[in-house]
């Protein structure tokens, strides 16, 4: 029994270990300034914090499990990052020892007759341990791990290989299904649907499990499997409605019209065809792989990725009887890819590398398989002492580099200008990049210091893409901050004509009214800006600055009975602020691809 723990703890310690760097990660301007640092709900106090997770749909996500976690985090170390880093650190090495556990049954259950008693034997420890190995030492984890806002990946797959546990558990032996056991699993699941809705394919999923390994069709038959899972679906359909309406008050959906389905189709197989290949030689990857500004069938990387998926395909399913589980684990993947798959939403990312957390289980458990079959060659072969040696120490190497490569990428993804000149460095024509880059350097950790090289980045962003409307705001703020107001309206203007129902644009313009004495001009846009966030205490404070000198010069001109109205206006909105401040250097409006994260 002793000698059996080892295994999941020296798992967990070699898979916290790869990710240490992340420890010293700071909060990221990829989101968490938007759920943490610019959030006056989740900052005000702790029941505060716990009413916005329980009720919050920001990005268009309910996630409620996750938020409660964060504000856990609150609570107990208040806004330093470093336990906001560690609980994510310890969820991952958590996944990594319950794949360990799931992929014993499953490998056991691969034999001839799906039984899963096997499981204990060693060379099925072996195999499961480099699944959760590979799984959990594999760079592609670095971004849900050491970002603080991907903790919602790491508690749903978390929750969803409980919930496949569960339900291995509940089939062994003769493979009749026991209550108990399909309880707990169902309610795994609907706690990992509370983490994020990428769980919901996972009722199909454990169906996909009773064909290859559990071979539970043949004996039972589909009516009696489906009967078994209709809790399953409940959960799942519930789960689906609460989705719905939390993506329909928060997130931003492109519409069919501007992105045809053969387009949405097509970014949808390239997706999944790059996460196979991202797992298997995992280079170039980054925070954000920009969609294009056209997705055709015809352009070279998508009709390469299509013909790859399909060839791809029409070969596992030639060799279904002799590998079964490599068309399953490529089924399962495409499947677990589906609710956060392009072909149903979009937003600035392309191809994520977070969203292969759920959906590339199968792949290691198919590496954990492979290892499997050497040691029964091995045995059966008997080959040199050497060449067994040789064998092994490629293994260990391999597994090895995947955790070198992990602990150096997460350094890079510590503090957001070293993640963004990593994302410009891999694509020179990233637009979001070079602008969340620019947004690092304008708000750096020595104080707003590279004004100048910000508004290059800026005016580069617009360039490569001057459909994206964030970089003019972006635009306007570095300017602002080198006295320039003049030139800053003209793209502040244009950030209001791409986004014309966000606050952002008139506050900004109407700061920079306020800041160059031009009060008459700055009321009506600061007007509009509280009036689309009400609940702005400084918002209103700058507007009551701008009513009292409009009115002073209205007073100065012989206007008196307008100077009136401005000035009962202002004593409606309450006192007036002691100072003006600058406007914040920190750009704050969600880019238009934010609300398909996380």
């Amino acid at each position: 029994m002793r000698a059996r723990a080892l295994v999941p703890l020296g798992i967990a310690a070699l898979t916290f270990v790869c990710f240490l760097p992340a420890l010293s990660g700071t909060f990221l301007n990829w989101d968490d300034n938007l759920n943490f640092l610019e959030n006056p709900d989740f900052r005000g106090s702790v029941p505060g914090a716990i009413h916005w997770a329980l009720t919050s749909t920001l990005f268009g996500h309910y996630i409620p499990l996750t938020r409660l976690t964060w504000a856990l985090n609150l609570a107990t170390g208040g806004m330093n990052p470093w336990g906001y880093h560690l609980a994510n650190l310890l969820v991952h090495a958590a996944n990594a020892v319950m794949l360990y556990v799931v992929a014993r049954r499953l490998l056991a259950a691969s034999g001839a007759d799906g039984d899963q008693t096997g499981r204990r034997r060693p060379d099925m420890v072996a195999g499961a341990a480099v699944a959760a190995l590979v799984f959990g030492m594999h760079p592609l984890r670095v971004e849900p791990v050491s970002w603080i806002t991907g903790r919602a990946d790491l508690l749903c797959t978390l929750f969803s290989l409980l919930a496949t546990w569960a339900y291995l558990r509940s089939v062994e032996g003769d493979g009749s299904a026991r209550p108990g056991w399909l309880l707990a699993s169902t309610a795994a699941l609907a706690l990992a649907l509370l983490s994020k809705g990428g769980a919901l394919p996972l009722p199909v999923a454990l169906l996909l499990l009773d064909i290859y390994p559990l071979r539970r069709v043949r004996r039972l038959g589909w009516g009696r499997l489906l009967m078994e899972k209709i809790p399953f679906f409940v959960v799942a359909l519930a789960g689906a409605v609460v989705i719905l309406q939390a993506v329909r008050s928060g997130a931003v959906l492109t519409q069919m019209a501007s992105v045809g389905p053969v387009a949405r189709l097509t970014a949808a197989v390239y997706s999944f065809t790059l996460s196979l290949f991202r797992f298997v030689w995992p280079v170039s990857l980054s925070p954000l792989h920009e969609m294009p500004q056209r997705i055709s069938l015809t352009d070279g990387p998508f009709a390469l990725a299509v013909a790859a998926a399909v060839a791809i395909t029409i070969g596992l399913v030639a060799l279904w009887r002799r590998w079964p589980g490599g068309l399953i684990a490529w089924i399962f993947s495409a499947l677990m890819l589906v609710p956060t798959n392009l072909a149903l939403r979009q937003g600035a990312d392309l191809a994520p590398d977070r969203y292969s957390y759920l959906a590339g289980l199968g792949y290691a458990v198919l590496v954990g398989g492979g290892a499997l079959a050497a040691i029964h060659l091995v045995r059966r072969e008997r080959p040199t002492r050497a060449v067994t040696w040789l064998m092994g120490m490629c293994a260990v190497a391999a597994v090895a580099a995947l955790g070198v490569a992990s602990w150096s990428f997460s350094e890079v993804w510590t503090e957001s200008e070293s993640l963004w000149r990593w994302a410009v460095d891999l694509d020179p024509a990233c637009s979001v990049c070079h602008g969340k880059l620019g947004e690092s350097v304008l708000t750096g950790q020595a104080g707003i210091t590279h004004v100048a090289e910000a508004e290059g980045l800026f005016r580069r962003a617009i360039a490569l893409r001057p459909d994206l409307p964030d970089a003019y705001y972006n635009l306007g703020t570095a300017l602002v901050l080198q006295g320039r107001y003049r030139e800053a309206e003209a793209p502040l203007r244009e950030y209001m004509t791409r986004v014309p129902g966000a606050a952002s644009g008139p506050e900004r313009l109407g700061l920079v009214y306020l800041l160059e004495g031009r009060h008459a001009e700055a009321v009506p846009l600061l007007r509009t800006a509280l009036g689309r966030k009400a609940a702005s205490a400084v918002l209103r404070g700058y507007l009551i600055q701008a009513l009292e000198g409009a009115s002073r010069q209205m007073r100065a001109e012989g206007r008196l009975e307008e100077s009136e109205r401005l000035v009962a206006e202002a004593r409606t909105l309450g006192a007036s602020p002691a100072s003006l401040q600058a406007p914040p250097a920190m750009v704050g409006p969600p880019s238009p691809g934010g609300p398909a994260r996380p």
